[in-house]
């Protein structure tokens, strides 16, 4: 018996899976075997629809094969295990998106890859024996093969918790977290799958969904707790909850997870909050799982994973990250766009023009251009970018494209551009300008958009130079609900996370607040560091304190200005900046601009002004990263 039986039976295209004694785990040889027979009967008129099924009642497909996958990534052999999974998820695409119904029958155990072949097609069949899983966390990767769709659209927080658990579903609870659509007896398939062969007619299916369903399963009924725990926005959160009660749940949560890879379920999280959104869909799911398994032989826990599992069967791994204390940096490396290695599920890219390419503006446009778009720029600077093709001007990088992307200095220059523009661009084309400008700018230049018959998005961006490079931005989005939605996949690519804010000038309005918070906190924590020296406080010991306490912020904890304290930040690199004095000066100013024009007291805000309009203007700031307000205060007495 070979281990696959692909043949034409009636009307029906069939395909089943026959390693039962290796509880029909997939091999490479069998993923390309499907996807020919799917390409081969895509326009075949004999063939009406596909049934999937496997031999044995242990199993439909417990995952796949990953011997091959040790043996080469253990030789530092990296590429094969990139293109299995390329080639899988390309694979679990096609079923996804086929034209001709796709019915699936998930006997015993479908895991991992099983879920990629069995649970993305039309009619998802389950019965008594049912159990259906995402365990890709115990052996170092995060649920892949399309799974995090389903995950990221689960009811509530399920998504996280099946995700990191690794826990098992049967019938009832896989009809209720999506994974599956019907409950059937498995007496009765044999005889229904006859009918699918005989009539081609799907409605068999929903037909002979006529049993009494079973009882809800265990985990809709936790879901109270599931979503009180796995709310957080990341790992370190969730087991902070969950390490807080003391409940059998709470109990057997934290024991199952762990098992698992603290690096693959800190990514997992990730994962499902960054899909999450009007702009879901498998391909952004397939390439966000891609970015993580193409580099997790050599950067993540796989093969660790697998000689814990498989081959020594100690069931010992040695994690990264033991302590389950995950570094965002870490999280980021394994989620950062992967440029010409990308994933390729034969889509084509946006006709973008990029305008600014400046320190931000460079690198966000060389991930687009990576990321398979077309990507035209032009700086008045003659800066240029890596995968950008050039213009000769603003006009002409603009003209005839699907999106016009903007990253300017200030507002007057922002207006000045986009009277340029806006009358080259094609109307239903979007303009989206990722600078931070005043308000009323942002607000002038969507009302002329919008009469030009464009959709337009102000969002600017926090996180950087080293955001920009890595593509974890956060875009503050203010326009339309169909601007946005044009605009997401796109920052998707630019970025980690993209909100938006309201109507247009809404997105300018969050990044001032948000940087007034920012500059106020930074010199509140500068001014505590240079205290706690002349108090004879250690710098660690004062980290160690305010970073685990009421002192939290992300100026202390995230970009500690204190050098050799914390994670690395510009302070430990002489300050050279990564967001500069001046850019905060100007953002503060804008801050305060805002406040004149809608009479809000904001003394803080304006305190931390001339604070930094001295630094950079009167002091030696200008050039230097903006938490160099620590060696200012250090130097500096009370008078």
């Amino acid at each position: 018996m070979t281990d696959i039986s692909i043949r034409i039976t009636g009307r029906a295209g069939r395909i089943t899976l026959q390693r039962p004694q290796a509880l029909n785990a997939m091999t490479y040889e069998m993923c390309l075997a499907i996807e020919a027979a799917l390409d081969a009967w895509r326009s075949d008129p004999a063939v009406t629809l596909v049934v999937l099924d496997a031999a044995g009642d242990r199993a439909f497909c417990s995952g796949g094969d990953i011997a091959e996958l040790y043996a080469t990534g253990t030789k530092g052999n990296y590429a094969y295990g990139q293109k299995f999974w390329a080639d899988e998820y390309r694979l679990n695409h096609k079923i996804f998106h086929y034209p001709k119904p796709v019915v699936s029958f998930l006997q015993g155990f479908t895991m991992g890859g099983g879920v990629g072949i069995g649970c993305h097609g039309s009619h998802r069949v389950v019965g008594d024996s049912s159990q259906i899983a995402m365990p890709e966390c115990g052996i170092g990767l995060v649920p892949d093969v399309g799974g995090t769709l389903m995950l990221a659209l689960a009811p509530g927080r399920l998504g996280e918790y099946l995700g990191t658990t690794a826990a098992r579903m049967n019938a009832s609870d896989a009809i209720f977290a999506g994974f599956a659509d019907h409950y059937i007896p498995e007496a009765t398939w044999p005889a229904l799958i006859a009918q699918l062969e005989a009539t081609g007619d799907p409605g068999v299916v929903e037909r002979a969904a006529t049993a009494p369903a079973p009882a809800p399963g265990p985990l809709e009924a936790a879901m109270p707790d599931i979503d009180r725990h796995f709310h957080g926005a990341g790992l370190g959160d969730i087991l902070t909850t969950l390490r807080a009660e003391n409940s059998d749940f709470a109990r057997d949560t934290l024991k199952k997870m762990g098992r698992n890879s603290p690096l693959s379920m800190a990514c997992a999280i990730e994962t499902l909050h960054r899909l999450r959104g009007p702009s879901i869909n498998l391909e952004k799911a397939l390439d966000l799982e891609y970015r993580f398994t193409a580099r997790a032989m050599e950067h993540g826990d796989f093969l660790e994973g697998i000689r814990a599992a498989i081959i020594d069967k100690d069931r010992a791994p040695h994690w990264q990250f033991s302590d389950a204390v995950v570094p965002a940096a870490a999280v980021s490396k394994m989620l950062m766009p992967l440029g010409k290695m990308a994933l390729r599920l034969g889509e084509t890219g946006m006709k973008i023009g990029f305008i600014g390419l400046g320190n931000m503006g460079a690198p966000m446009a060389t991930n687009l251009a990576k990321a398979g778009h077309s990507v035209t720029g032009y700086d008045v600077a003659g800066t240029t970018a890596e995968g950008v093709t050039m213009a000769p001007d603003a006009v002409t990088a603009a003209a005839g494209q699907d999106v016009v992307i903007t990253m300017l200095p200030n507002g007057a220059i922002l207006r000045a551009v986009a009277a340029e523009v806006i009358p080259a661009m094609g109307t239903g084309a979007t303009l989206i300008d990722c600078s931070t400008v005043d308000v009323d700018s942002a607000r002038a230049v969507a009302t002329d958009a919008k009469a030009a018959g464009l959709l337009s998005v102000d969002a600017p961006v926090s996180g950087g130079i080293g955001g920009a490079a890595a593509g974890t931005l956060t875009f503050m989005a203010g326009g339309s609900d169909a601007a946005f939605a044009a605009a997401k996949p796109l920052f998707d690519i630019m970025g980690q996370k993209a909100v938006h804010c309201g109507e247009a000038g809404a997105g300018q309005a969050a990044k001032i607040c948000n940087n007034m918070i920012l500059g106020a906190t930074m010199i509140a924590t500068c001014e505590a560091f240079a205290l706690a020296d002349k108090l004879g406080l250690d710098r660690q010991k004062m980290f160690d304190v305010a970073s685990t306490s009421s002192g939290y912020s992300w100026s202390m904890n995230a970009y500690c200005p204190a050098p050799g304290v914390g994670p690395d930040s510009p302070a430990d690199n002489g300050y050279a900046p990564g967001f500069a004095a001046e850019l905060m000066l100007k953002d503060l100013g804008l801050s305060q601009q805002a406040a004149e024009a809608v009479d809000a007291d904001t003394p803080m805000g304006a305190r931390a002004l001339e604070l930094y309009r001295q630094f950079v203007e009167d002091e030696d700031g200008k050039g230097k990263d903006f938490s160099a307000m620590l060696p200012r205060f250090s130097r500096r007495g009370r008078s």
